[in-house]
This record gives structure tokens, C-alpha cells and sequence, in this order.
């Protein structure tokens, strides 16, 4: 079973971590703490050798999202491109933090919706487009909450839009992840606008 750890400056601690994962250990400066292959590490970018720490955690099958109490895109990015799996606010709330396990965990990225933004822009002129419809096999309704988010809303914004509660959003997107074979929102994004992109310029 994979456990939790916190690694932090200071011996800070969020009530919401220990919500979110009771049996956590949270270390200070990351002393004595040896995580393994699957373990999580939630490491606080507070940490002065946060980036070192990053790859060799990484290269030991940790799975590691780091969380800033002052979240900034280029230090995102850096964190991604160092190998973490995610990047988030340090303070996010027990379920939001419960949800990016459950993508990092199936092998999905989790960054902000700024982050997000500023990637897509980055990445979808280097994608090769196609000219097959994806959202075929999604219900209508699928179907809708998979561009809306590929137009860049927030759950939030979708269930407003659609006129549904945020939790039926998430559950649609449970299962268009399962049906497109993608395995975060940040796929998804890519997959849809690559293929709207195509459908446009189609003769």
C-alpha cells in the first residue's frame, strides 16, 4: 500500500493534509524520511533544495507533486519538466488534494488551470491533428462537458453552463476519460482541441 509523505520547512503542517490523508507523515527538511517506489511525496517548495530533491525521487518510482504557498507558472513548469507528476497550492482544500492522487496515481498530470492554459498554448501547434471525430463514441452530454472543458472552463463553469451540479461534471468526466482512454483533464484538453482544431480547417 503507498503511503503519504509531506516534506516541509520548518515542520509546517495543514490541517486539510491530515484530512485528506490520515496516516501521513509529515518531516521536516526530510530528515530521516525514506520514501519508495509508489509512495507519494508532497513536497513543499519551500524546501531550498526542492528541485534536487524532485529527480531523485522520481528516478526511485516516487510519484512527487509539489505544492507552493505562492503558486507561479514558470516554477510549475520547472517543476514538471524536473519530473514531478503534479504542482498545486499548499493549501489546497482535503478533497482537492484527494483528487490529484487519484490522477497522478493513474499516471496523469495535475496542474492549475493557468498552468494549463499556458502548456496547451505551448503544445497544441506540435500536435499532430486528426481528422477523426473523438467525441463520437460520448453521449450528447458527454459530449458537451468535453469541449466546454476543452474550451478552457473550470468544472465549475461547466455545471453553471450546463446547468447541472459540479459533481455530475466530474462524473461525466470519469467516464469521457475512460472512453477517450485519457488519463487527465490535461489530456483531454489536448485530445478535443486537436481534433476541433482539424474539424475547422476541413475543407
Amino acid at each position: 500500500m503507498s503511503r503519504h509523505f509531506f516534506l516541509t520547512r520548518n515542520g509546517f503542517s495543514s490541517p486539510r493534509w491530515t484530512e485528506a490523508f490520515p496516516h501521513a507523515v509529515v518531516a521536516a527538511n526530510a530528515d530521516g524520511v525514506a520514501p519508495a517506489a509508489g509512495d507519494r511525496v508532497w513536497l513543499c517548495a519551500e524546501l531550498p533544495d526542492w528541485r534536487s530533491r524532485i529527480g531523485t525521487l522520481a528516478a526511485a518510482g516516487v510519484i512527487v507533486v509539489v505544492l507552493s504557498l505562492q503558486p507561479d507558472e514558470s516554477e510549475g513548469l520547472a517543476a514538471l519538466e524536473l519530473g514531478a507528476r503534479g504542482y498545486a497550492h499548499g493549501l489546497a482544500t482535503a478533497a482537492l488534494l484527494q483528487e490529484i492522487d487519484t490522477v497522478v496515481s493513474h499516471g496523469g498530470l495535475w496542474v492549475g488551470e493557468t498552468l494549463m492554459g499556458r502548456l496547451l498554448t505551448a503544445l497544441r501547434p506540435r500536435l499532430p491533428a486528426t481528422r477523426t471525430d473523438v467525441l463520437a463514441g460520448l453521449s450528447p452530454r458527454e459530449a458537451e462537458v468535453a469541449r466546454a472543458v476543452a474550451a478552457g472552463m473550470t468544472n465549475k463553469e461547466v455545471a453553471r453552463t450546463l446547468g447541472v451540479t459540479e459533481r455530475t461534471v466530474k462524473a461525466h468526466l470519469g467516464a469521457i476519460f475512460e472512453k477517450l482512454g485519457v488519463r487527465d483533464r490535461l489530456q483531454l484538453v489536448l485530445r478535443v482541441g486537436a481534433s476541433q482544431a482539424a474539424a475547422a480547417t476541413a475543407p
